[in-house]
């Protein structure tokens, strides 16, 4: 027995159980001891530090996992679940490098990196051919995250690129050119400086940047909004990753999907996931990002919600989100 999808039949699914930010909550001691909101909130700060410690580090993976965060539907979460889910990562132990592919420049505000005109940026790599490890920024607020900061000159590229000679590989290329990028399985741990994560940013649009990233990428991960708008364009989002694969990339895939602005309250945030669930299965994960004004606030002051509030529901949910994420064993293969 099967059920119609808008991506075509597929079993009729169960029901599943997501995690929302009120489940990952419970983690943290729920205390009433009359204390002043501050206290309770600095203490359960210090509760969600002390329950990340205590749980460890994250694996490292074997390889550099390249990770194109892509969705050409405006307003999902892209560069809100970049940054925070490399914030996680970073805070788990692992070193993470986001490449900032958007001329908006919103994932190097949001971690409080310099991006005006005449910075170097993606712009330069890509265009230029300048070395990445030239460009390549440390964040001031977590110890092993960096990021490759996107300026206004990259509006232009896409025009620029147009002429150039293998257009659609100047970002794989100039990224397999950094020495602490490795994403053939080197099956060790011996190399301490490469980076586990990358995660690439990418404007909403299907143009020649995000072309770039698909290229350059092994997995995608893809945040789909809560709603029914969020699943119109997806079927168009995965044709392009066919067509990349066929021609391109054959070692690309769809590894993660994260349900964001999920709110358990209502029936059609209930829908969304079960539908994509239904399709997709495991490659959805089982925790769900909220609504949450706190992670709207966060870019505001330079900040991943993981560190402007880190006992918030939102942080919590990006931190076992990413947890979650990282645990899972990678289907694709070596480069």
């Amino acid at each position: 027995m099967s059920t119609p999808s808008r991506f075509g039949p597929h079993p009729a699914p169960g029901p599943v159980a997501y995690r929302t930010a009120g489940d990952v909550a419970r983690v943290v001691a729920d205390v009433d001891d009359g204390s002043t909101p501050l206290a309770r909130s600095v203490e359960q700060d210090i509760l969600v530090r002390e329950g990340l410690r205590l749980r460890g580090p994250l694996p490292r993976p074997d390889h550099t996992r390249v990770m194109v965060v892509a969705n050409q539907k405006g307003g999902v979460g892209k560069t809100t679940t970049t940054v925070n889910v490399a914030a996680s990562l970073a805070q788990g132990g692992l070193r993470v490098l986001v490449v900032d592919l958007d001329p908006q420049g919103n994932a190097s505000t949001a971690l409080a990196i310099e991006h005006h005109r005449g910075i170097p940026s993606t712009y330069d790599a890509m265009v230029d051919s300048a070395p990445l490890v030239d460009i390549v920024t440390p964040s001031p607020e977590i110890d092993g995250l960096f990021v490759v900061p996107a300026t206004i000159d990259l509006a232009g590229a896409e025009i620029e690129l147009v002429s150039m000679v293998a257009r659609e590989s100047r970002l794989r290329k100039a990224l397999l050119a950094h020495p602490q990028i490795r994403p053939d399985r080197t099956g060790g741990d011996g190399d301490e400086d490469r980076f586990d994560y990358v995660l690439i940013d990418c404007p909403p649009s299907l143009g020649l940047l995000t072309l770039n990233a698909l290229v350059a990428g092994d997995e995608m991960l893809i945040p789909i909004q809560a709603e029914y708008y969020a699943l119109e364009g997806l079927g168009q989002l995965l044709e392009t990753v066919e067509m990349v694969k066929a021609h391109l990339n054959p070692g690309l895939e769809v590894s993660t999907i994260m349900l964001t602005m999920y709110d358990a309250r209502t029936r059609l945030s209930a829908g969304v996931a079960e539908e994509v669930r239904g399709h997709f299965g495991d490659q959805v994960l089982r925790t769900a990002i909220p609504r949450s004004v706190r992670i709207s606030e966060a870019p505001s002051y330079g900040q991943t919600v993981i560190t402007y509030d880190p006992g918030s529901p939102g942080a919590l949910s990006y931190l076992e989100a990413s947890r979650e994420m990282a645990m899972k064993v990678t289907a694709g293969g070596p480069r």
